[in-house]
C-alpha cells in the first residue's frame, strides 16, 4: 500500500531574504514570524510560517554569509528571480526512498538545518522541476503528528487554493494524480509557468504569485 502524500509547503524564492520577507508581509498585512534558519549544504537561508495545521510557507534566498556550495543550489537559487515570487511547491511522502517518484525530480538527498534532518528530491542541476510547476517531494522521516510544520509559528493563515499554470498542465496533473489528491490544487494550461496561492487569514484573503 502506498503511503499517503500530502501538500507540505509552498516556496517564495528571492535574491535577498529580507526582500522576500517584505514582499510576503506586504501581501499578508502582517509581519512574518522570526522562525527559520540556514542550510549550509546549499548556501541558503529561510523564514517560515505555518499554514493551517500541517503545511507552511517558506521564503528562501541565497545566504550571503555562507560558503558557496560546490554543487548547484536547490530551488534554482544559483539564478534567483529578479523580484520575489511564488516559485515552487513540495509534497511530503512518507517512505520516500521506497516510492516510485514520478516526474523529473532527481534523487532524494539528505538535508539538514540545525538538529533537523530530512530527505528531499533535488534535480542534479538545481533547477525546479518543470519550471516549478511540478512539486518536489520530501520525507520528514517521522510520524505525521510530529512533523516540523505543526510546531511552526502561525499568524492564523491557511492555504485554501494553489493554481498551477504550465503549457503541459494536463500531462503533469495526470502524472501526479496517483500520488496526490488535494482539492486545493488546480491546473491551468498556459504559455508561461506560474503559481498562484490563495491564503485565508485574519487580514482576509491574499494572493501570492
Amino acid at each position: 500500500m502506498t503511503d499517503s502524500a500530502k501538500l507540505d509547503h509552498i516556496v517564495v524564492a528571492s535574491a535577498d531574504l529580507d526582500e522576500g520577507v517584505a514582499w510576503v508581509e506586504q501581501r499578508l498585512g502582517l509581519a512574518l514570524p522570526a522562525a527559520g534558519g540556514k542550510h549550509p549544504l546549499m548556501g541558503t537561508h529561510n523564514r517560515l510560517m505555518r499554514l493551517g495545521e500541517a503545511s507552511f510557507l517558506e521564503v528562501i534566498a541565497p545566504d550571503p554569509d555562507a560558503e558557496a556550495p560546490t554543487h548547484p543550489r536547490w530551488f534554482g537559487l544559483d539564478h534567483p528571480p529578479a523580484t520575489p515570487r511564488l516559485a515552487h511547491w513540495l509534497v511530503r511522502w512518507p517512505g520516500l526512498t521506497r516510492q516510485a517518484i514520478p516526474g523529473v525530480n532527481g534523487p532524494a538527498i539528505r538535508q539538514r538545518r540545525g538538529d533537523l534532518s530530512w530527505l528531499i528530491t533535488v534535480p542534479e542541476d538545481g533547477t525546479l522541476p518543470h519550471g516549478g510547476a511540478f512539486p518536489s517531494f520530501l520525507d520528514w522521516e517521522m510520524a505525521e503528528e510530529a512533523i516540523p510544520p505543526r510546531a511552526m509559528p502561525s499568524l492564523g493563515f491557511d492555504l485554501t487554493a494553489l493554481r498551477v499554470t504550465h503549457p503541459e498542465a494536463p500531462r503533469l496533473a495526470e502524472t501526479l494524480a496517483p500520488v496526490l489528491q488535494d482539492p486545493r490544487v488546480s491546473w491551468r494550461t498556459g504559455a508561461e509557468v506560474a503559481l498562484s496561492a490563495t491564503l485565508a487569514g485574519p487580514t482576509g484573503d491574499c494572493i501570492l504569485d
